[in-house]
């Protein structure tokens, strides 16, 4: 292991142009769950310190689930503070999937016990409202470690709860696909109807609510 931000090490860039003004306390935040036709999005702020590195930090989507499960303990032990934001399926289709993605970005700052003084956020997108120095980074999760954290930590607890919810509504596969469109969940849909876990406001669902696929309310 090697101290982060050595000019050895340009991973931490984003960071560091922050570290130089003074600015220890860089929160990298990210979302898990926009695309799933079912359950909610998950966000998390992570606070790293600046001599913390683990080269296999990366966006979640390129590990496998056992190295984001064994990465979850390692993040969660080192960072200064971490802690999630959720927006529900109600909020998801009240106010649409990118604005309740950016509010569960919102609430997981909110949350953090160490005040961030700066944030990196994956996307395109800005946090609204946010009084605080702020860079939206296009696959930030790739190339800040304080994103890729946060993607690590979303992505694990989203799928701990879809597999809590596989208990709950038995016979959808939520413990396989986490609510994607995958071919089982929609075969699933088509022979149980929808769950209040599934996102009403997403095409497919909204589509069949419109007469393409008559589904069981009930």
């Amino acid at each position: 292991m090697h101290t982060a931000g050595t000019a050895r090490d340009d991973r931490w860039a984003y960071e560091r142009s922050y570290w130089l003004r003074g600015l220890r306390h860089v929160a990298g935040v990210d979302e898990v769950g926009r695309g799933p036709l079912a359950g909610p999005v998950v966000a998390v702020a992570v606070i790293l310190p600046a001599d913390f590195d683990d080269p296999g930090i990366s966006d979640s989507k390129l590990l496998t689930p056992e190295r984001r499960q064994d990465l979850f303990p390692i993040i969660s032990r080192a960072a200064l503070a971490w802690s999630v934001g959720v927006a529900d399926v109600d909020e998801i289709d009240r106010i649409n999937i990118l604005r309740a993605s950016l509010l569960a970005m919102r609430r997981a700052l909110d949350d953090l016990l160490v005040t961030a003084e700066a944030v990196l956020v994956d996307g395109r997108q800005l946090i609204p409202d946010l009084s605080l120095p702020q860079q939206a980074i296009i696959t930030g999760d790739r190339q800040s470690p304080s994103i890729g954290a946060a993607s690590i930590l979303a992505k694990e607890i989203r799928d701990r709860m879809m597999e809590e919810y596989d208990d709950k509504y038995p016979g959808y596969g939520f413990a396989q696909h986490k609510g994607y469109a995958t071919a089982q969940h929609t075969a699933a849909l088509e022979r149980l109807g929808p769950t209040p876990l599934h996102r009403r406001s997403f095409a497919p669902l909204r589509l069949w609510q419109q007469g393409r696929l008559v589904l069981d309310e009930s």
